[in-house]
């Protein structure tokens, strides 16, 4: 058994839940400049999730619902967490986005993960505050896989991480396999295997040992 740990925004799903909502607070271009200055490494990640929260200050409920209503998983996704549960491995998701989005797009796949770790967007009379909270903001991906393959009484020899970008850099370089989904140039030198599906990645882990491979 292992625990398979998934990165969400532009791994698990291809929806980028802060453009989605950006666009319905009316600052997609101000999110997307700062998304950017992040990338770049001119912000850090927490003063860039800071920034882009405060622009979406004053959103309503019904906007915020309706953005993560749009947030959907990749084809073959649903069906390859099943797969791992199916076989006794403990999927978890940590993320810098936002909880509510990771369990709605899970829900409409009709499945869920095992452990969530999010941030989440706290609201106040019915609008968003323009704050953040949550473990991944001051946090760092590879604490939380240790943190969480210690209480679930796994080494780290037996956990998988999966992920793209510049943030999921501390777990992929901790994780006993690490995967990059169509990794940014930063991330790919330190994945065993590169993936650009969820067929492949069911593939590479079928190819480690830890799916059965299909017949």
């Amino acid at each position: 058994m292992s625990l398979i740990a998934f990165d969400f925004d532009g791994t698990l799903s291809d929806s980028e839940m802060t453009v989605l909502l950006a666009e319905r607070a009316g600052v997609a271009d101000e999110v997307t400049e700062i998304t950017e200055r992040a990338m770049n490494d001119e912000l850090s990640y927490a003063e860039s999730l800071y920034r882009r929260a405060e622009l979406l200050g004053g959103l309503d409920d019904e906007a915020v619902a309706a953005a993560f209503d749009e947030v959907t998983l990749r084809p073959g996704a649903g069906e390859l967490i099943e797969r791992l549960q199916a076989e006794g491995h403990h999927v978890a998701v940590l993320t810098g986005g936002f909880e509510r989005g990771v369990e709605r797009a899970l829900a409409k796949a009709g499945v869920e993960a095992d452990t969530i770790v999010a941030n989440r967007l706290p609201t106040a009379g019915g609008k968003l505050t323009g704050e953040a909270e949550g473990p991944l903001i001051e946090g760092t991906k590879d604490d939380a896989l240790a943190e969480l393959a210690d209480d679930l009484g796994f080494a780290m020899a037996e956990t998988v991480a999966v992920g793209d970008g510049a943030n999921d850099l501390p777990m992929l370089e901790v994780a006993g396999l690490a995967v990059g989904f169509v990794p940014k140039d930063a991330v790919r030198p330190v994945c065993d295997a590169v993936v650009a599906s969820m067929f492949r990645l069911g593939k590479v882990l079928e190819g480690h040992g830890v799916l059965s491979a299909e017949a």
